[in-house]
């Protein structure tokens, strides 16, 4: 995974938002994990922090809804697509 690739956020209900992944954070200090996408509905471009538990590479073409989009889908922290760790 590359930053700009397009990803889905599960649990995150915003009408109309695509997101893309823009990097991996890991906390030497803790060892905390989190994935930065940004976005956000049409004309955004919000940076967020979520769990690599909620992030997962879109496929195919553009997709909007979030919880049918993942539904079957393995995330970033169950089949990661970067070097998580």
């Amino acid at each position: 995974m590359r930053a700009g690739d397009r990803v889905v956020v599960s649990g995150l209900s915003m009408r109309g938002a695509t997101w893309e992944f823009r990097a991996y954070v890991r906390n030497a200090h803790n060892g905390t994990e989190s994935v930065e996408v940004v976005g956000g509905r049409p004309g955004d471009r919000t940076i967020r922090s979520f769990g690599p538990e909620r992030i997962f590479a879109a496929k195919g073409r553009k997709r909007t809804a979030t919880t049918t989009a993942t539904a079957g889908e393995l995330s970033l922290a169950e089949a990661p697509q970067l070097p998580l760790g």
